[in-house]
């Protein structure tokens, strides 16, 4: 390889986990996709092309030195200072309360900005070590899927290696849409000699080129399911042996079966007893795949619903054999045999601090008694949150003392009191990985930082230093944690090999997960049956049940991933906002014509959470009753709001987890 052209690979909150090649020029770098990357194959999803070939490489926008609040939080009034007087700053306000014993009144907040395993990982060592409490990252993702399944299966990040859908007869994508959310791995399906059944309430791209599309209303999720368990029953493809040999509970669902006829079925969900009954077939004649998209879960009953499809792959016995299988995340270092535990250090301290779900991070931050510090690192909550406004109300608070780690300076950044400029993935050596490919990559610094922006794990080396901790693991080093995290995966190779190959394929064959039909719950079987789910909240067993029906006037806004971003990340490239136009919303033209709406002119959504207005699109890809608006843009550059204002924080069913995709709404025309 040119001495001028670098692996790495893209870290972002993605499916595909891309292969990077960057050309350094005299004119900037040139960032494509690595031929030789098994899923990128030469290109870039259009958002990551452009984004860092654009703002990511724009210096004007990127975060440079240390900035202090001299404005009132909320307006952007910074100087800058250097790192030495900022963590001074930091120290100063978080010396008391280690001191005093009050760790557990440090709060903070965290996603996937980035996905290299340090900069997302290596950050909680510190938070950990101190006892500070933490807003659990996955209840504003997919921590109900999550508890589902590990409840059902005793696993949710692993259950499918996508090298097997190459044996598959059927690929069933329940809630997902790769088309926006794993580009690459769309075409991939698109290759596949299995059929595609795609069950989505919305015509996505991947549901218009799929060979069926069950185009169910909202939130009738789990009656579909157990409509198809009927046919599936009725067609003779129960696996009666594998029932009784690793399940535990079916006794307990076999009439609730036996009462969803087509007919019901049908009348439930919008989903005609043709399709139905097609999809039966197509998914009964197996092997049979099942990805769970983590939108679908993001409802209400997000929790019974997972539960209610997984009845599909226990009941038919697809699971544990080549073409079968379960995709919620795959998470590949786990397959390889990553310690998250010890890279995120999560027994540095057994005095842990406090768990707080993301639907009450709002109303929990603004009470002054329990929270006085806060830092935001590697997320941006005021675009992404629900209870927007009360989360801005809260961010106010003069005695919140609020500290932001970013590339960039996103609203969040806005009411820091102190903001510390974070490195790109282009400025750091670091791993990377995939939670659908069985890939592990390596990610290579390519250029320095602009001004004297720093790594993730880099600033919380610092400020252990400067509070005088002691603990080795929280000053471990980038080259140590590299070396250790291969040697844990038994990748046996140096680092610098790894750079210059790019990327590693786990396994020489496909993985089959749960192949020894052991599942890692109290009974070692498939849990249909659950004291522990009815423990945490939800019912013993899954069941049909859908979501009430709305009152008149009301819609069901549903807001999903766009192809134009990934969640907020990107959201701030003047040529990708250039391409999304305005911010829209979608309405179907029948009920278009009841409100007389046309299209384009402005219309207003409204809820007890507030009112935002948009571009009315009148569109079919919707149903009746049923609003789509896509998520991910900044409120400060779309007129002080996104869509998740009308995001109200009401908890799932399992996991306390987001509902957003259960938001309902009133639409009228703009005044």
């Amino acid at each position: 390889m040119q001495q001028d052209v670098f692996r790495t690979n893209c870290p972002r909150d993605c499916y595909d986990s891309c292969g990077i090649l960057v050309e350094k020029k005299t004119t900037g770098l040139r960032v494509m996709g690595d031929p030789d990357h098994p899923i990128a194959r030469g290109k870039l999803c259009s958002k990551c092309a452009v984004a860092y070939n654009g703002v990511w490489q724009d210096v004007s926008k990127r975060l440079t030195n240390p900035l202090k609040r001299v404005g009132p939080k909320g307006e952007a009034d910074f100087r800058e200072i250097a790192w030495d007087d900022a963590l001074n700053e930091i120290v100063d306000q978080l010396k008391p309360l280690i001191t005093e014993r009050r760790a557990e009144s440090i709060l903070h907040t965290h996603y996937s900005g980035t996905l290299s395993l340090i900069a997302s990982s290596f950050p909680c060592r510190f938070f950990n070590y101190l006892g500070a409490s933490e807003i659990d990252p996955d209840t504003i993702c997919n921590a109900a899927g999550h508890t589902a399944w590990h409840l059902m299966f005793g696993n949710s990040v692993l259950g499918l290696d996508p090298r097997t859908l190459a044996d598959s007869e059927c690929i069933l994508v329940w809630g997902a849409n790769p088309s926006h959310t794993a580009p690459h791995t769309h075409e991939m399906l698109l290759e596949q000699p299995a059929a595609r059944v795609v069950v989505d309430p919305i015509t996505t791209k991947t549901a218009a080129t799929a060979d069926l599309h069950l185009k169910l209303r909202p939130g009738t999720d789990a009656a579909l399911a157990f409509g198809l368990l009927h046919l599936l029953k009725q067609y003779g493809n129960f696996d009666e042996a594998f029932i009784e040999s690793h399940t535990l509970g079916y006794e307990r669902i076999h009439e609730t079966i036996d009462r969803c006829t087509p007919t019901w079925t049908e009348a439930i969900t919008g989903v005609s007893e043709h399709d139905l009954q097609r999809a039966a077939d197509l998914y009964g004649a197996g092997p049979s795949v099942l990805w769970a998209g983590q939108g679908l879960q993001r409802q209400a009953r997000g929790g019974n619903i997972m539960r209610a499809i997984g009845l599909l792959p226990a009941l038919t016995g697809n699971i544990g054999k080549p073409g079968a299988g379960i995709s919620y995340l795959n998470v590949s270092p786990i397959v390889a045999g990553l310690d998250f535990d010890w890279l995120e250090g999560s027994t540095l301290n057994p005095d842990t601090g406090k768990a707080v779900s993301h639907m009450e991070f709002a109303q929990r931050l603004g009470n002054k008694n329990e929270f006085k510090a806060l830092f935001v690192w590697n997320t941006n909550p005021m675009a992404s949150a629900p209870d927007q406004s009360m989360l801005r109300h809260s961010l106010s608070r003069d005695d919140l003392f609020t500290v932001v780690i970013d590339c960039f300076a996103t609203d969040t950044a806005d009411y820091a009191d102190i903001i510390l400029p974070a490195a790109s993935f282009l400025e750091f050596d670091d791993l990377t990985y995939g939670y659908f490919h069985m890939l592990i990559g390596a990610q290579n610094k390519v250029t320095d930082p602009p001004g004297t922006a720093l790594p993730n794990q880099e600033i919380f080396r610092r400020l252990a230093k400067k509070l005088e901790l002691a603990e080795p693991a929280l000053l471990e080093t980038d080259e140590s944690l590299i070396s250790n995290m291969l040697n844990q995966m038994d990748l046996d190779m140096k680092f610098s090999d790894f750079q210059e190959r790019g990327h590693l394929l786990l396994g020489d064959s496909p993985f089959i997960f749960f192949d020894d039909l052991k599942f890692d719950t109290p009974s070692g079987k498939i849990e249909i049956e659950s004291e522990l789910a009815a423990k945490k909240g939800g019912s013993g067993v899954p069941t049909p049940d859908t979501d009430p029906p709305i009152n008149p006037g009301q819609f069901r806004l549903l807001t999903p991933a766009s192809s134009h971003w990934l969640n907020d990340s990107y959201a701030n490239d003047p040529h990708l906002l250039d391409i999304a136009g305005v911010p829209e919303v979608f309405v179907h033209p029948e009920d278009a014509e009841l409100l007389e709406l046309t299209d384009g002119e402005r219309v207003e959504l409204h809820n007890e959470t507030g009112s935002i207005e948009l571009s009315c699109r009148i569109d079919s890809r919707t149903q009746s009753g049923v609003l789509l608006s896509y998520k991910g843009r900044w409120p400060k550059l779309t007129g002080g709001a996104n869509v998740n204002l009308l995001h109200s924080a009401r908890m799932s069913d399992l996991g306390e987890s987001t509902t957003v995709h259960s938001t309902l709404v009133g639409l009228r025309k703009a005044v």
